[in-house]
């Protein structure tokens, strides 16, 4: 039977995440260190399910809250999630799973208490958010993303995505950055990120105000929306607890990792993905 550590880290993603995680520093005294694959099966918990570290069953996964909560600080610190999310994107390209013809990109809010990158939301009552900013290839696979407050508007995260889309290595070795093309909707109809994008060799495709209809999501911006609906499966999302900023980008960064992860295994849920109520002496309080 598949133990529960196994059921959310399967052995290829164990694989790659041993090519991205830092070497642990030798202990010379004091309690054994819990394995790495405990520790990574634990965060993937905490994210998928938001439950808070102090309800961590420890009996199923071994580490404690604190520990997995310290060890998912020290990794977000050495952009680990980005490297892995990074990884997949490369093992996806190689296999021929990613299209960059053509690109989307838009953003999502979601309600935060406090902590860095917050900022009244304009269509929100001026309750405090953040915003998650990101940018899909053709099939809706997450590429890159940002995060903001959510008072930040849309067309200011268009250049900060588009450059920070990382290098990924195609079939034939070529390393890609600039898609094709890309799709926005009316919030970044700006001349001067027409020019930009231009100047970079994309084809910009962006709804224009007063002349295309808001009641559609065009042809092809409806595969940004249909990530945004994948991101929910990592539930942490649903509303940021955390203070610290990279914390929430991290957690955003695991979900990103997950989709293209369930891409790459053609699986048909989250792979991994365990109900709470499965998890010995876990509440659902």
């Amino acid at each position: 039977m598949v133990g529960i550590v196994e059921r959310l880290v399967p052995d290829e993603l164990w694989e790659l995440f041993q090519r991205v995680v830092p070497e642990s520093r030798p202990q010379g005294g004091g309690r054994r260190r819990h394995g790495d694959r405990e520790v990574l099966a634990a965060i993937i918990f905490v994210a998928t399910w938001c439950c808070t570290w102090q309800q961590l069953p420890s009996a199923s996964f071994g580490p404690s809250g604190a520990t997995a909560h310290r060890r998912f600080s020290e990794w977000s610190k050495a952009r680990v999630w980005a490297k892995l999310h990074r990884l997949v994107l490369d093992e996806l390209s190689a296999r021929g799973e990613l299209d960059w013809s053509r690109c989307a990109i838009d953003s999502v809010n979601m309600r935060a208490l406090k902590g860095d990158l917050t900022g009244p939301n304009p269509v929100d009552l001026g309750k405090y958010g953040s915003k998650i900013h990101l940018i899909t290839e053709r099939s809706s696979l997450p590429i890159f993303v940002v995060i903001s407050g959510a008072n930040l508007h849309d067309s200011q995260a268009l250049i900060p995505l588009v450059k920070g889309i990382p290098p990924i290595r195609s079939r034939r070795g070529q390393r890609w950055r600039n898609p094709g093309k890309l799709h926005a909707d009316k919030g970044y109809d700006y001349a001067h990120l027409r020019r930009w994008l231009s100047e970079r060799g994309i084809t910009h495709r962006i709804a224009r105000k007063g002349v295309e209809s808001s009641q559609r999501l065009g042809r092809h911006r409806w595969t940004v929306k249909r990530t945004m609906a994948w991101l929910t499966g990592c539930r942490r999302l649903l509303r940021r607890y955390g203070r610290k900023a990279d914390h929430f980008l991290a957690f955003t960064s695991i979900a990103c990792t997950l989709i293209c992860y369930r891409r790459l295994t053609k699986c048909d849920d989250f792979s991994g993905t365990v109900s709470p109520a499965r998890v010995p002496g876990h509440s659902q309080g």
